[in-house]
């Protein structure tokens, strides 16, 4: 509103101004600090006559006063971080309808001014740059393998864990073992953090969320595709030992019945060499189209074939698993008799 930011004290040529507001008018609001040393006025819209309301200001430690001297009668809101209170002398006239306008008017205010004060607390972009340049290589203008070590380190993390997918996630790193300055400024920026000890508060609820929404899910599994691959030597198929791995990884958080079953397909399948990535992204959909046992597969969908082939491996397995089964059953009992006469 007008020069000044709606929670910022603002500076001393600004007080007593009286400067118009797109949402209010035509009545003087005074926000004022705990300790009453700068005021700046605002314009509000409000029709009342004497009477007190009191607005809170979650965590904010802001006092709001509106003072009407324009309109007939006037009023004063003031508000505090810990009460709402409300003290009416309503006009006998207006009664309870005035009444409602003006906790209207109060709790529209509060709540303004409650963003405004969220959205003001802001990072540094000069400690995210100190930051990077903590870790970042002395030859080049990234964070490569070492300064993510000590990186990890400092953030209590193991470089194999999940949270550091995650992190490598909201970073948007292109490759392993690398961040540049700006996917490490920008990511930051995105999870709104500056520090070391932000980045382990953080973390944690990222994780949540990650894994509670299927679509956020989703998209940081296509990412792990894509952050397996050296790209730099245009490398577009994962090879199976880091496709292994990486599945291993992503679903450490929850894991699918059939993945151990799965990669003890590929094991024994040496001829499969790599991993396209659309086998990759369809492999989430597989897991949870097939259910636990397969019992859910359909061979007349568009899976790729290697889903084919798996299956008629368990199929396979588990046909030769019940013919052993029958033929330990078929056998004759021993004769303990026998043995002992022997």
């Amino acid at each position: 509103m007008g020069n000044f930011c709606s929670i910022c004290y603002p500076c001393k040529s600004l007080l007593d101004a009286k400067r118009p507001s797109r949402r209010f008018s035509d009545t003087d609001i005074k926000v004022c600090d705990p300790d009453g040393q700068n005021e700046v006025l605002l314009q509000a819209q409000l029709e009342s006559n004497d009477d007190i309301v009191q607005v809170p200001l979650q965590a904010s430690g802001l006092s709001v006063v509106v003072k009407s001297e324009s309109l007939p009668g006037s009023a004063i809101l003031s508000g505090t971080s810990n009460t709402h209170n409300t003290n009416t002398n309503s006009n006998k006239e207006s009664g309870g309808k005035m009444e409602k306008e003006k906790k209207s008017l109060a709790l529209k205010l509060s709540g303004t001014l409650n963003r405004n004060n969220s959205e003001s607390r802001h990072i540094s972009e000069t400690k995210i740059v100190s930051l990077f340049d903590k870790y970042k290589d002395s030859t080049e203008d990234s964070i490569l393998a070492e300064g993510v070590e000590q990186f990890c380190i400092d953030l209590q993390l193991k470089p194999e864990e999940f949270k550091v997918l995650v992190l490598a996630w909201k970073f948007e790193a292109e490759v392993m073992c690398r961040f540049t300055r700006q996917e490490f400024i920008q990511g930051c920026k995105a999870m709104n953090v500056d520090s070391i000890k932000g980045i382990q508060n953080k973390l944690p609820e990222i994780v949540t969320q990650t894994i509670n929404d299927p679509e956020l899910f989703k998209d940081l599994y296509r990412f792990t595709f894509k952050f397996g691959l050296d790209s730099q030597s245009g490398q577009r198929i994962l090879p199976v030992d880091m496709a292994v791995s990486l599945w291993a990884l992503v679903f450490s958080q929850a894991e699918p019945p059939i993945l151990k079953r799965w990669i003890h397909f590929l094991d024994n399948h040496p001829q499969v060499r790599g991993i396209p990535r659309d086998t990759w992204n369809m492999f989430l959909n597989f897991v949870e189209a097939v259910g636990n046992d397969l019992s859910h597969y359909d061979d007349t969908e568009a899976w790729p074939s290697l889903f084919d082939d798996f299956v008629e491996f368990e199929n396979d397995q588990l046909n030769q698993n019940s013919s052993t089964m029958q033929d330990l059953n078929n056998q004759p009992p021993v004769d303990i008799n026998q043995e002992n006469q022997d």
